[in-house]
Parts: structure tokens; sequence; C-alpha cells
């Protein structure tokens, strides 16, 4: 076979295990919005590179930019020859991609190529692959089966979704993959949120790992987790699945949340700017004794206080209106929060479903 060889992504999807590596030669601030899973990122154009390179060709001309472009392509691909590649063997098989031309790619993999690797190039580059998921995505959701874990805040949907997966259940862990919470509290400290766009990947690639004979376990969410949003076609799914209420005692639920949310504790400003956000909803009179209750220390008392006055409410409201399963839900009581109360609770699931 002649090297480097042209593959398309829907032969990357039955070949994976064919390649050693896949390299997405994009720039930095590229890779970190969105890449293949598992991709490692070799930019062969870096983040001022590209902006000199983009200047240069509307500002002098093609050619100056071309050139300009060449030698800065050529000096990393051998900085990353030199510093990443250089013991691979000589059967090592790479797989690499860039955004669409196959400029950036190309020239990697003609190099590679001419060392005597097996290399391969993605036709159509991080596009191609974007547009699979694109079209591909909406018949990878409707292939399964689900159940959607309901309950209100802090009943421990996320820790029984957790034990659901360790005891071998298919669980899509939406909150996990947004890195948010779902809640006006829900931001995670030093975890940033991924773009739309490496949400949606993560997505495709975990259902890319399920049977379609089993069912997924997911929880049941609003159209926003945090700033991303679910897909429409995901989130009108399971509306439409049958439910599983968890059921937990306020004092429980409290108790799980101080865990969750200690950064609060060691924070009470940061948990005061959040509050600030619910001013339209109860005024400033509220708001404001709440705030005293997180400056004073009295983090117990004002959970219970947000559980009862803000998201219980809200919460019964938005299932009743929008999971139609939440009427005839199986109903789990979940009487701890220790990590073997919700392994018995997940193994009380996967029993009634068997």
């Amino acid at each position: 076979m002649k090297y480097p060889e042209i593959v398309e992504f829907a032969d990357v999807l039955q070949r994976r295990a064919e390649f050693d590596t896949i390299i997405d030669v994009r720039s930095e601030a590229e890779f970190a919005e969105d890449h293949i899973a598992g991709a490692i990122n070799c930019p062969v154009l870096d983040n001022q590179q590209r902006i000199v390179v983009g200047t240069m060709y509307k500002q002098t001309g093609s050619f100056e930019a071309k050139r300009l472009g060449a030698a800065l392509v050529a000096r990393n691909i051998a900085q990353h020859i030199e510093t990443r590649f250089l013991d691979r063997p000589r059967d090592w098989k790479p797989l690499i991609y860039c955004w669409r031309g196959g400029n950036r790619s190309g020239a990697m993999a003609h190099i590679f190529a001419r060392i005597g690797w097996p290399v391969a190039q993605l036709n159509g580059g991080y596009k191609a692959y974007r547009q699979h998921v694109n079209h591909s995505l909406m018949n990878e959701i409707a292939r399964f089966q689900w159940r959607v874990l309901c309950g209100p805040t802090g009943s421990g949907k996320s820790h029984l979704l957790r034990s659901l997966a360790a005891a071998g259940a298919q669980v899509l862990d939406l909150e996990d993959m947004a890195a948010h919470r779902g809640s006006v509290l829900g931001s995670i400290p030093d975890c940033p949120q991924p773009a739309q766009k490496q949400f949606e990947s993560r997505i495709f690639w975990q259902l890319q790992q399920f049977h379609p004979q089993q069912l997924i376990f997911v929880e049941a969410e609003s159209k926003k987790i945090g700033d991303i949003r679910v897909p429409e076609l995901l989130m009108d799914t399971i509306r439409k699945a049958p439910c599983i209420a968890v059921q937990m005692t306020i004092e429980k639920r409290v108790d799980l949340l101080m865990q969750e949310y200690a950064h609060f504790i060691l924070s009470p400003a940061s948990l005061n700017q959040q509050l600030d956000f619910l001013t339209s909803l109860y005024g400033k009179e509220k708001i404001a004794a709440w705030r005293q209750l997180a400056t004073t220390g009295e983090l117990a008392l004002l959970v219970k206080n947000l559980l009862e006055q803000h998201y219980d409410p809200a919460y019964a409201k938005s299932v009743r209106r929008n999971f139609a399963g939440a009427a005839t839900a199986t109903v789990i009581q979940q009487h701890d929060i220790t990590e073997s109360d919700f392994t018995d609770s997940a193994r009380q699931i996967l029993d009634n479903i068997a």
C-alpha cells in the first residue's frame, strides 16, 4: 500500500484499533474547542503562528504567507519528531488530521511516510469528523432504550449513576461531560465547561461504547447544563423515556449537598455571588437573608431553605411538565448517602429491570 493512506472518517470508526496514535495537527485553540476522542495535539502551526501567517496572507500575499508557513511547519514537525516520536518503531501507525484542506496534516503525513511509518491521513480532516457527528448523532440516540433517574436536588442521582456504571450498567452522565452540576450553584471550581462541540463529541464517543440491546441510564436534566445545551433530540428522547424516581429525606439531602458543595463552605463570598442570580425570582430581602446565613456559616440551614423554597418547587413543576414517565415512575428509596447505600440502590434497580 502506498503511504500516506487517505481514509474516510466512517472507516476510522471501523478501523480505530489499527491506529496506534491519532494526531491532531491543528493549533492549541482549535484542539481545545473540540477534537477526536483520544487524539493528541501536535500543532504544525501554533496559535500565534497561525495569526502571523494569516495576516501575511491577507496583507502581503499568498506566496509570501505560504513560504513563511512552510518554514514554520517544517520546523515544528521536526521538533515533534525529535521530542515525541523519535522512539516509535517502524510499524507504528499514526492517523493524522487537520482542519479540512489537508495542507497541515498532509505535510506531516508526507514526512512520516518518507521516514517509513505506515501513516494515514483523514480525508476532510476535523470538518469531515464534525459533519459525521452532526449527521449520525440523531441515529445513535434513536438506537437505544433509555431509563431516566428523576429526583429533587440532592437526592443522589449522580452518585447513583456512578454506582450503576460500577455495576456494569450503561450510563450517560451528562453533568460529568458538561463539567457542571446543573443548577445555579452547579459550577465546579477550577473545572471550566467544555465547548458545545466538545460536549457533543463526548456524547457521540460514549454512545460508540454502548450496546444497543442494553438500557442506558441518564439523569433528568434541563435543556441547559450551565452554559451547555443538551442536544434537542436527546432531550426529547429522555423526556419520553420511563423514569426511576429517587427519594431521600431532606435531612440526608442537606448532608449530601454539604459534602458536594464544600467549596462554598470555604468561600461564602463566592456562594453569595451565585445567590445574587436568584434576586429576580425572590427579591432583595430574601436574598439578603440567605446571604446572611452564608456569611455567618449557617450553611445547613441555608441549604434546607434553598431546597424547600427554590429547588423543590421548581423541580416538581418541571418534572410534571417535561417527563412523561414521572407519574408512573418506579420508586427507589435512598436511605443514606454512603457508597454502600448507593451500591444497594443500583443493585435494586438492575434486579427490578432484569
